[in-house]
């Protein structure tokens, strides 16, 4: 499917600083009309052939530029309930990585290029997101030791402790990313996102956006999702057993059982630059703006720092030997 302008025939695409479909060719607003088609193979607007991957779900014609969302991608066992849209646009993410970049000191000064920036791509990369009872049972033997002084003599009490414990915790929406192309550890670093700003499927929100369909399927991510609801779990124990000098577990159980999930979307920012044969990524949360990945470092800033800091040094070095000799006249 492709939005067109109802005005002018454009493409309308979602604008994430109006929060509003946008026509850019004659800036209307909310003027867009949904022409469905079925082919993957072929550009609904110029008619010229087009090549997606696997899971591509939205894309970008290499010929016209229009944004087209591919039907069969987004329906039937593809269609998300959820959809998390861009709240913030292209500029406001490079903004985010100016900031960011301007903390790490060895950056090259040519990161961020208005050539390069070519390369940002704003994307909805799915995800799975799971509803969780979890129910832990906890048994095990603390200790308080309280240590006094009378005269001379130091007295030392240990009290002993049966700590039993049964905690019922619910998970609401726990995200695992179902992209084989995104890195797991990366997408788990761009949490959280604000999941009360999580709306209904509209395929609206991916015209002018990357997107792919999932690559993995629920229960083959979902020991992903249970370790990070296991963590949280242990964290929350960890904290009921405080003010005991030492606690030895002597028995632990802990389950869960699934109550929901859902399939959403959520939005990233894609930054790549190549830098000396290497290839390197950053992620932008699509909705917070926080920064994740691994900047390339520059020999020649590192060159100049080690200068600076070595003059610098020498010459508080020459000053204090000046300061002594004056004294010392």
């Amino acid at each position: 499917m492709i939005f067109k302008c109802k005005n002018c025939g454009g493409n309308a695409v979602y604008e994430p600083g109006r929060k509003k479909m946008y026509c850019p060719h004659c800036d209307g607003i909310d003027s867009e009309d949904c022409i469905k088609g079925g082919s993957i193979t072929q550009c609904e607007n110029c008619g010229a052939p087009i090549t997606i991957g696997h899971y591509t779900s939205s894309d970008k014609c290499a010929h016209c530029g229009s944004s087209i969302v591919f039907d069969d991608r987004v329906e039937g066992a593809y269609r998300p309930s959820l959809i998390l849209p861009f709240k913030i646009n292209k500029e406001m993410a490079v903004e985010a990585m100016n900031k960011e970049f301007k903390k790490r000191t060895f950056t090259p000064s040519s990161f961020l290029s208005e050539k390069s920036l070519d390369n940002m791509k704003g994307n909805y990369v799915p995800f799975w997101l799971y509803d969780y009872q979890a129910h832990y049972d906890f048994r095990g033997q603390g200790t308080k030791v309280r240590t006094w002084r009378s005269g001379d003599t130091e007295y030392t009490e240990t009290s002993y402790y049966d700590v039993i414990r049964q905690m019922a915790v619910d998970f609401d929406k726990v995200p695992v990313d179902a992209s084989i192309e995104m890195n797991d550890g990366e997408m788990d670093l761009m949490e959280p996102y604000t999941y009360q700003e999580l709306e209904g499927f509209d395929p609206k929100y991916m015209s002018g956006f990357f997107g792919e369909v999932y690559n993995q399927g629920a229960d083959e991510l979902e020991e992903r999702a249970k370790i990070k609801a296991k963590s949280a779990s242990e964290q929350l124990m960890q904290q009921s057993l405080s003010g005991y000098s030492s606690m030895k577990p002597i028995h632990r159980n802990l389950s869960f059982n699934r109550d929901g999930l859902n399939y959403a979307l959520m939005p990233v920012w894609v930054y790549q630059y190549d830098y000396r044969g290497e290839t390197y990524r950053f992620n932008v949360n699509g909705q917070t703006g926080k920064v994740v990945g691994k900047t390339p470092v520059s020999k020649a800033k590192v060159l100049i720092y080690g200068l600076t800091t070595m003059i610098s040094t020498s010459l508080i070095y020459y000053l204090l030997l000046a300061i002594l000799e004056v004294l010392n006249k």
